[in-house]
């Protein structure tokens, strides 16, 4: 008899999530250094991640609810693809058909999940993924992704991190898992590539669990749950984000482009001098790209336009790492594009950061994704509305590993991942730090955005405006972002020459 399995309501408010213009997809892009071997990859995934049950079950609803089954049909071949790219298969070209993945549902008839293996130019490979939102959250992925992988090219086929299985066997019951140091790293509140509020909202769901279990604590708990319901007032009155091209109905066609990789030790030196993170520093960079691919368009700008893009915050206690499923909430944060001068616009981030630190935002969405896995999907439906209506982006920023890693022996040169886009959200940014660098990427709706390397582009530059300001002015005036408005102004001018 099939085996099966019930889907939590948060996964299956995901499920469910799905629509054509945007699919609840989770979209990773590896960059390999050489050629990898097909056959080799092939059984290094089989090896290693299908570990994981949930990588060989189906979802299914019927009318006692939601369920992952056992697919009795389970092929590797119909999940790890090989192809090639149209000449000169270069980034261009596969940057198009990472697009044209993200565009393509997944077969609900399978496991809903797919490796592209894809030859690029100069005798490179690529790996272009696609995981359903319902299997796992970004974070939990890119732990499975990292089990696959391994610290040296000639690590035994079977030798990598062990992924963690949701049913081990007695035999493993002893093993110290070798992913212990990354899981460190995505979870460790002091890891400054990591947004603040991922960690504050993880630390503050542990609080409210905490409190739930706990009758001694009930006076707290009133507390924390008249937070909560402050926050779903906020929520529900919270005004529409500033009305620019990037918002508006999406089609099925999507575009991605992705920047080249900045040094990561340069950001936190920048930071550091200006009393900023280096996640304050990414996002104000961000919305300067932003702001300059409107000002060239010839779209107006004015001080007080700012768009928000919903951010996922973490809500999974380390002791939670290697469990898939979707345990995260959302918080709303304004980038401020509006703002011209880049020192003035770091400040207003940081700021914006920082009110994002007490907020149970995250808590109140997870527990409303929660309840929409059990209401009827009309209901879903206006819940999924109230989050997305008014959102312009999706925004994440989480890192990866520190130090090289290698896929069934080749070097990984660069990674990009993107949550997907949902309600009619028409974009989807992206930072992820690898190797001691930092990546753009952007995934666009066609008919919002036809050309996000336009945006990428001028990512470099936006954190260039902040490094030359240290090197040509006295750091005493840096606090003031007016007192050096004149200097600004020609410098912004020097870069854009």
């Amino acid at each position: 008899m099939t085996q099966r399995e019930r889907i939590s309501h948060v996964d299956t408010a995901w499920l469910r999530m799905d629509r054509p213009e945007n699919l609840m997809q989770i979209l990773g892009v590896m960059i390999f250094e050489g050629r990898i071997n097909a056959e080799r990859f092939k059984r290094t995934v089989a090896q290693r991640m299908l570990r994981y049950r949930r990588f060989r079950q189906i979802a299914r609803e019927d009318a006692d609810g939601t369920w992952w089954i056992d697919d009795p049909d389970f092929d590797i071949d119909a999940h790890v693809r090989h192809s090639s790219l149209p000449a000169p298969h270069g980034t261009h070209e596969l940057q198009k058909f990472v697009a044209e993945m993200a565009s393509s549902p997944l077969n609900p008839a399978r496991p809903r999940w797919e490796f592209n293996l894809v030859d690029t130019a100069r005798g490179n490979s690529a790996l272009v993924v696609r995981i359903h939102h319902a299997i796992a959250d970004g974070i939990a992925l890119l732990g499975v992704i990292h089990s696959l992988t391994d610290a040296a090219a000639n690590a035994p086929e079977h030798g990598g991190p062990e992924a963690a299985s949701e049913e081990p066997d007695d035999d493993d019951a002893g093993d110290v898992p070798e992913g212990d140091a990354f899981w460190r790293t995505i979870l460790d509140p002091l890891t400054d590539v990591t947004l603040a509020s991922i960690h504050l909202g993880g630390h503050l769901w542990g609080q409210f669990l905490g409190l739930r279990n706990d009758p001694a604590g009930i006076r707290n708990y009133a507390r924390v749950a008249a937070a909560i319901a402050q926050e779903v007032g906020k929520l529900a009155l919270l005004p529409n984000d500033s009305p620019t091209r990037f918002k508006g109905k999406p089609g099925t066609v999507k575009r991605v482009a992705w920047s080249e990789p900045i040094a990561l030790p340069d950001i936190k030196a920048v930071g550091k001098v200006l009393g900023c993170s280096v996640n304050d520093t990414l996002l104000a960079a961000v919305a300067g790209a932003l702001r300059g691919y409107l000002v060239a368009r010839g779209d107006p700008v004015v001080s007080s336009v700012a768009i928000r893009a919903m951010v996922p915050v973490n809500l999974r206690a380390a002791s939670d790492a290697d469990e898939l499923g979707n345990r995260f909430g959302l918080v709303a944060l304004e980038l401020p594009i509006g703002i011209d001068n880049p020192l003035a616009r770091l400040y207003a981030t940081r700021a914006r950061m920082a009110a994002l630190k007490g907020s149970y935002q995250a808590m109140l969405t997870f527990t409303l994704l929660g309840a929409a896995g059990t209401a009827p999907k009309f209901v879903q439906d206006q819940i999924l509305k109230l989050l997305t209506s008014k959102t312009t982006a999706v925004m994440t920023n989480v890192p990866g590993a520190q130090q090289p890693r290698y896929f069934a022996g080749s070097r990984i040169d660069q990674q990009m991942v993107w949550v997907p886009q949902a309600g009619d959200i028409g974009m989807g940014v992206s930072i992820l730090s690898y190797n001691g660098r930092v990546q753009f990427g952007l995934i666009t709706d066609k008919n919002r955005v036809d050309d996000p390397e336009q945006i990428v582009g001028r990512f470099a530059d936006e954190f260039e405006k902040l490094l030359w300001l240290l090197l040509l002015e006295p750091w005493d005036r840096l606090g003031d972002p007016a007192a050096v408005e004149e200097d600004l102004s020609r410098l912004i001018n020097t870069v854009a020459e």
